[in-house]
């Protein structure tokens, strides 16, 4: 459990762009959604994510992956120096080559962990997945907030081995940098990213009575994916289904998250550190 910190002794102070987002349960969503882009890259897919578990148990990784989040979000820059010290030495522990051709990657292309390019692919997926469920759910940002996240999230590189010059330096490069992946070539949807979706999606660990707030949030992570992703998965969308999305969405932050309570809003590791 992440303990109450001073926010001096933390790598973001209270006012951090990232943790006004990251204390949002609802943001808690993003994580399945930052999967299933990771998964999208078939290196990533055939090393990175087969290498840590992802594809065999996948919410095991969202939950690690969020719990290390909070870590650095709001705990201690002692504590989150030991998190992702502990990630960075699985990474270089991730070495191989692809077993098949897949899109632009021939079998045999080979892939490590700590690779900058996978770290960043990894990095981008998560920065703005929670960008986008924050402000698709809870409130709007601005340029400057959404630069300062930004700015944030390039913090978070760093602990992960990213060094400046290999992260974009603003919102807007790192908004052309989404762009040149999603339209470019290097995206390309295998057969294991779509088993690992179906897991994500279609399987997830809970009981039968949440059945019915499953249903929501597969509705809700298939809506958010890009369009050709989505397509790629192989999960249909319609017009009705966009609509339906977005009209939940905005009586969600306009009438739902207001009248929240902080106990049910916020993850307890924001209540700690506040």
């Amino acid at each position: 459990m992440t303990m109450a910190v001073n926010h001096i002794d933390s790598y973001f102070s209270d006012d951090s762009v990232i943790r006004r987002v990251h204390r949002e349960y609802i943001v808690a969503f993003s994580g399945a959604r930052a999967l299933m882009m990771q998964s999208a890259h078939p290196v990533a897919v055939a090393g990175l994510l087969s290498h840590t578990g992802a594809l065999d148990e996948p919410w095991r990784r969202l939950q690690r992956t969020s719990e290390t989040m909070a870590t650095i979000t709001f705990g201690s820059r002692e504590d989150a120096d030991r998190a992702t010290r502990r990630v960075r030495a699985i990474h270089r522990e991730v070495r191989g080559s692809i077993e098949r051709d897949a899109g632009p990657y021939p079998a045999g292309t080979p892939y490590a962990g700590d690779d900058p390019e996978l770290l960043l692919w990894i990095l981008a997926t998560l920065a703005d997945s929670a960008l986008l469920v924050y402000q698709t759910y809870v409130g709007s940002l601005d340029r400057d907030e959404r630069n300062a996240f930004w700015q944030d999230y390039r913090i978070v590189g760093n602990l992960f081995a990213l060094e400046d010059s290999q992260m974009p330096d603003t919102i807007e490069q790192f908004e052309d940098y989404k762009r040149e992946m999603l339209s470019g070539d290097r995206l390309y949807v295998t057969d294991q990213a779509r088993t690992l979706a179906k897991r994500v999606v279609m399987s997830p660990p809970v009981p039968l009575y949440m059945r019915g707030m499953v249903e929501l949030v597969n509705f809700i992570i298939v809506g958010l994916l890009p369009g050709e992703l989505r397509r790629q998965f192989g999960f249909s969308w319609d017009p009705v289904r966009k609509l339906a999305l977005a009209s939940g969405a905005q009586y969600t932050k306009r009438v739902v998250v207001p009248l929240l309570p902080s106990r049910v809003r916020l993850v307890p590791s924001a209540r700690a550190a506040a």
